[in-house]
C-alpha cells in the first residue's frame, strides 16, 4: 500500500487539480472564455448552465448538506488518525486528496449562494467564475505543494529504513 512512491498517484493527483480547475461549478472553462469573448450567444449558453449547476448543487446542499459534512468529518478525521497517528501511508494519501477537495466543494456552495442571491449575469458573473477558479488553482497549489513534500519525506524516511 505504498502510494508516494507509486506513479498512479501522483497521476491521480494531477488529474483531479487538473479536472478541478477545468469545470468551474460545472462549467468548463473554456465555455467561460467563449462567452467572454464572443457575448450574446455563447454568453446565454454558459449562462444557462450556470444556472443550472447552481439550482444544483445548491439542492444537494440543502437537502443532504448536514449529511454530507457529518460524513466528511467522520472520514477525514478516520483517514487522518490511521494516517498520521498510526502512520497508515495509504490514508495519509487519501486524506490529502480528500481535505483540499473538501475546502473546494465548500467554496463551490458558497459561490453558487453568492451567484444566486446576487442574481449575477454577464461580465459580472464571468469575474465571480474566475475568482472561484483562482482560489481553487492556489489551494490545488498549496495541496500539491504539501503533498510532494510530505511524498518525498515518506520516500526518503523509509529508503533510509530499509522499507
Amino acid at each position: 500500500m505504498r502510494s508516494f512512491s507509486n506513479l498512479w498517484f501522483w497521476i491521480a493527483l494531477a488529474v483531479m487539480w487538473s479536472s478541478a480547475s477545468h469545470w468551474v461549478l460545472g462549467v468548463p472553462w473554456d465555455m467561460v472564455l467563449r462567452a467572454r469573448k464572443r457575448g450574446d450567444q455563447p454568453m446565454a449558453d454558459m449562462e444557462a448552465m450556470v444556472q443550472i449547476n447552481v439550482r444544483r448543487i445548491l439542492f444537494i446542499a440543502q437537502e443532504s448538506g448536514l449529511l454530507i459534512a457529518g460524513f466528511s468529518f467522520f472520514l477525514l478525521t478516520s483517514l487522518g488518525l490511521l494516517g498520521f497517528v498510526y502512520d497508515r501511508e495509504f490514508a495519509q494519501a487519501v486524506f490529502l486528496l480528500g481535505l483540499p477537495m473538501s475546502l473546494v466543494w465548500l467554496l463551490t456552495v458558497f459561490t453558487a449562494t453568492r451567484i444566486r442571491d446576487l442574481e449575477l449575469e454577464g461580465i459580472a458573473l464571468i469575474k465571480c467564475l474566475n475568482r472561484h477558479r483562482t482560489i481553487v488553482q492556489v489551494i490545488g497549489i498549496i495541496s500539491i505543494f504539501v503533498t510532494a513534500m510530505w511524498g518525498m519525506l515518506q520516500n526518503m524516511s523509509s529508503s533510509a529504513l530499509g522499507g
